[in-house]
């Protein structure tokens, strides 16, 4: 979600985590006994052009700046187009591998993607060389896999330099297909929005997926802090806009698989008194409270728990403490489509243990609606036998590039509900139904973007004409006038940074009930 100033990012932490030193590192995985050796052709575009690399029109080799020899990779994104080159590279089985990068500019990302792989970092800004490391660990049947470096959506040229891939060599011919862009930003601090990218093909199901029965409470819940960026109190909240649907961010691991609220460990779920108060005034006013696992700052969960059982176990102990029903999945940046096979697995323990339990999936969009990361997430659920009851598609921050902003977020839904026909063999209206619509009021983090009231009630009639599961958005905290004596960021965790009277947006939202 968006940043800390925007209020979607946890508090907590630095965005990208610790990056690691310049250099390849040599690693040993299955294959400890292999040789390991730098895998990629052309590393630092030394020969003076991009072969070795499949990349986009606006890619190209230029002499300044450098990071090191003469030459480095220069991309400028452009319109949906982020600029994106890769190269395809053997490797071995069972192996583990180490991808290094020195780069420089806004939203640069470094990964590889292949069967059973998915590994990627990234930086939001680089103003001087920054060095990028990634380690993965190949199946076992994986024998080659796409290395990629590329920057995002609406932001300007980046450069790269001094690419390494290490580990044990493949035994196969390597090729460079003509690469998928794998990203999506996201929003949170958020909401900030920069998603983390994977390419990985949605293959299309072969039957119709019985829809799980249409979830038709909850129906207009809003994102709140409670205890980070100035949260209002609940009662205020209840009796200045009639609000009483919440969803409460973010629940993070604070060490040891320990759920804690920001990942702070002064802020642990077992020792808990002030959020749970919060949940039992919503629940007094009539209403509900669901709580969100993720969001884009922080370590969340199922980074960190090591297994389906130890992951199904800590959301279990969120699910107790506040008798939820309602659960959120917001797996942004680093854990945006990684390690899928222990986070749904412990999503079907879950599912077996709480029958009642209703599983929502916030993903953030690109342009194009569900980026290739959001769509593999969905697919190796429906793989995994894990039941997504709501897709929540965060509406915002994939930056406006023409027309108006309600005609973007009514593009960007509308797309979304084609991907989900596709990934499910559900209709229209099935996949309607199955989907929340969230927005952020006021600035986000694009400066493209703004959401008014107006954006927001022209919204409304749209998720209403279409029968959408949820009309939701980000923050209620910042459903406020900013205070001009005060200085305030762009898109401020606290305020709207529009001209607006207490709860506007909010008095919005709650007129959606299906």
């Amino acid at each position: 979600m968006p940043t800390h100033s925007g209020a979607r990012r946890v508090l907590v932490g630095a965005c990208c985590g610790a990056l690691l030193g310049a250099g390849a590192l040599l690693a040993t995985g299955g294959s400890a006994q292999a040789s390991t050796t730098q895998l990629l052709a052309n590393p630092g575009f030394e020969s003076g052009n991009l072969g070795s690399w499949s990349c986009s029109t606006a890619d190209k080799v230029v002499t300044s700046p450098v990071s090191s020899g003469s030459y480095a990779l220069s991309g400028t994104p452009v319109g949906s187009d982020f600029a994106q080159c890769a190269q395809t590279v053997s490797v071995a089985p069972n192996s583990t591998y180490t991808l290094t990068g020195k780069v420089e500019g806004s939203y640069v990302y470094l990964g590889a993607t292949g069967t059973g792989v998915t590994a990627s970092n990234w930086t939001p800004s680089a103003t001087t060389w920054q060095t990028l490391s990634t380690s993965f660990t190949t199946g076992a049947t994986t024998t080659s896999v796409q290395v990629y470096v590329h920057g995002w959506y609406g932001q300007p040229a980046f450069t790269a330099d001094d690419l390494s891939l290490v580990g044990p060599a493949g035994g196969g011919a390597t090729s460079s297909p003509t690469p998928t862009p794998s990203t999506t930003p996201s929003s949170s601090t958020s909401p900030t929005a920069t998603p983390t990218p994977t390419a990985t093909a949605t293959p299309t199901p072969t039957a119709t997926a019985t829809p799980p029965p249409a979830d038709t409470g909850f129906r207009h819940p809003v994102y709140m802090m409670p205890l980070d960026n100035s949260p209002q109190s609940i009662s205020d909240i209840i009796a200045g806009s009639g609000e009483n649907e919440f969803l409460f961010a973010f629940v993070l691991d604070s060490g040891g698989c320990t759920p804690a609220w920001g990942g702070n460990a002064s802020t642990t779920v077992a020792a808990d008194t002030a959020v749970l108060a919060d949940v039992n005034a919503a629940r007094a006013a009539g209403g509900d409270v669901a709580v969100s696992f993720g969001g884009y700052n922080g370590t969340e969960l199922g980074t960190t728990c090591g297994s389906s059982s130890a992951l199904a176990a800590a959301y279990q102990k969120v699910i107790d403490k506040y008798r939820l029903t309602r659960i959120d999945l917001d797996w942004e940046n680093g854990s945006l489509d990684a390690n899928m096979a222990v986070r749904w697995g412990a999503i079907k323990q879950l599912e077996a243990a709480n029958p009642n339990l209703k599983v929502t999936v916030t993903i953030p969009m690109t342009t194009v609606g569900l980026p290739d990361t959001g769509r593999d997430e969905i697919q190796q659920a429906i793989n995994n036998g894990a039941r997504i009851d709501r897709v929540n598609i965060m509406d915002f921050d994939f930056g406006l590039t023409a027309g108006t902003e309600t005609a973007a977020a009514e593009g960007v839904a509308n797309a979304v509900v084609a991907q989900l026909e596709k990934l499910y063999g559900w209709d229209a209206a099935t996949s309607w139904a199955h989907l929340s619509v969230q927005l952020m009021n006021g600035h986000t983090d694009q400066g493209s973007e703004l959401f008014t009231q107006s954006t927001f009630n022209d919204l409304l009639a749209f998720v209403k004409s279409n029968h959408a599961a949820a009309f939701s958005y980000w923050a209620v905290n910042r459903d406020r006038a900013c205070d001009p004596s005060v200085v305030h960021n762009w898109a401020d965790g606290t305020c709207s940074s529009v001209t607006q009277n207490p709860y506007d947006f909010t008095k919005i939202i709650t007129q959606f009930n299906g």
